[in-house]
């Protein structure tokens, strides 16, 4: 492994990170959660589901293809959710593919991409319906550009305007990410003198501040709606998420150390400390069986959102800090040093691998969920109350959502409408954020095809 150059690392992690969209568009994992009742949504009201404002360029994108085909007659739900999963996954691995090819010859820039991937990304994509996915994907690419062009290339210029406008309406996370982005731009516009360069770079640092505009004014006007007080309740449960939480403690150990005493990350100390972080989060799948409380959760996924944002915006201003600083603080001396930075490098290629490897094992056990409650579908006729239903069993308690429960047992049969699964619920404990939400789809003409 020694040998691995950053070009090798970063093709190795692109190719890992596609094979992962490829798993899990299988998988029809765009169906978890709300991911049900936003596909019967699109195909029974035949437009966009873009309830949100704030988000809706990100819903657009990523419903297109499922609404194209809707129209071309295409009444297969089974293609239609690996459709939707395809673009779900496909733009965010796009936006880390760009990335991780654009700092691919700079380690230190590399780690910290790597260290994006494995504690942002997979920990939190489980939940792949959630619009922070591409929004975040796309701050990396945006930065990762900022910070390895000498500002004086349009088509540079131009991809950033186009993130800019994708980013303007994608999540509230802008509110903070918008502001970094766009300062990074400005920055780097110190060097060109080329109007239309300048006028591109100008114009997506605008792009990027009116997202963050945007945010906040989304945030003042649903600031007392209910969902949302729920949201901000629970936004310090991020360490009920061990795919976040494993590597978060890795970095933070790293981090004080380092800054306490620089010359600590020129020993094997690092290495040492990431490597029993990527072991525990290898195994972290079978935790469960030695301690039945430490399972991995998908829907911590969710809760883990808001940490992993400001988790995304610390390493992106490090990224920036590495690169602009010609004086920079002796913990960043000591990282810049080629034999740190590539034992750094492997260490976060490592810890990435790890985590896929949580990805995975979830994967394959919401792949069978589907498939059992397919045939439970399948072979009723009626309502089928969800409490009758072993919802408290493993693996089934990892993945049930009641109020989703009619979309997901619709999308799934071979005859939608001729049974439902629902749950005995007030929809006042756990309401949907939006009243289309959670009730009983028609889906008429669709099935699940085999």
């Amino acid at each position: 492994m020694s040998t691995l150059s950053p070009v090798a690392v970063a093709r190795g992690v692109v190719l890992l990170l596609w094979l992962l969209a490829l798993h899990n568009t299988l998988a029809g994992r765009a169906l978890f959660w709300d991911g049900a009742s936003f596909l019967v949504n699109l195909l029974d009201h035949a437009h966009f589901h873009d309830f949100y404002a704030a988000r809706a360029h990100v819903d657009w994108v990523t419903q297109a293809p499922v609404l194209l085909l809707a129209k071309l007659g295409v009444r297969d739900t089974r293609l239609l959710t690996m459709v939707y999963s395809a673009a779900l996954f496909a733009l965010p691995t796009a936006f880390y593919h760009l990335a991780l090819m654009r700092v691919r010859r700079d380690p230190v820039l590399l780690t910290a991409v790597l260290a994006i991937v494995a504690a942002v990304y997979l920990p939190t994509s489980f939940f792949i319906v959630g619009e922070y996915n591409v929004a975040f994907a796309c701050i990396t690419a945006a930065m990762s550009i900022v910070l390895t062009t000498d500002g004086r290339g349009r088509g540079d210029a131009a991809l950033l305007l186009a993130f800019g406008l994708l980013c303007l309406r994608s999540y509230e996370a802008m509110i903070y990410l918008g502001p970094l982005v766009a300062s990074a731009i400005l920055w780097s516009m110190r060097q060109s003198d080329d109007l239309p360069t300048r006028t591109l770079r100008g114009l997506a640092a605008l792009a990027f501040v009116g997202s963050a505009l945007i945010s906040a004014i989304t945030i003042v006007d649903y600031w007392d709606h209910p969902h949302f007080m729920k949201v901000r309740s629970t936004s310090v449960d991020f360490w009920q998420n061990m795919q976040f939480s494993i590597p978060l403690a890795g970095f933070l150990i790293c981090a004080i150390a380092g800054v306490r005493r620089p010359a600590w990350l020129q020993g094997r100390g690092p290495m040492v400390v990431m490597g029993v972080i990527a072991l525990l989060l290898a195994i972290s799948p079978w935790w469960r069986v030695v301690h039945g409380p430490s399972i991995l959760y998908p829907p911590s996924h969710y809760v883990a959102r808001q940490a992993a944002g400001m988790l995304l915006a610390a390493l992106l201003a490090v990224m920036w800090v590495q690169v602009a600083r010609r004086d920079p603080p002796a913990i960043f001396v000591v990282v810049r040093r080629p034999e740190v930075a590539r034992r750094m490098m492997l260490a976060l290629a490592a810890l990435t691998v790890a985590a896929a490897v949580p990805d995975v094992a979830l994967t394959r056990l919401w792949a069978g969920y589907i498939e059992r409650l397919r045939i439970v579908v399948d072979g009723a006729s009626g309502l089928v109350r969800a409490e009758t239903l072993p919802l408290h069993d493993w693996p089934n308690k990892l993945f049930f959502q009641d109020w989703s429960y009619p979309a997901l047992s619709a999308v799934v049969s071979r005859t939608p409408g001729r049974s439902y699964v629902v749950s005995d619920q007030d929809y006042l404990s756990n309401p949907p954020f939006e009243p289309a939400c959670g009730l009983l789809p028609r889906l008429k003409g669709y099935g699940w095809r085999r």
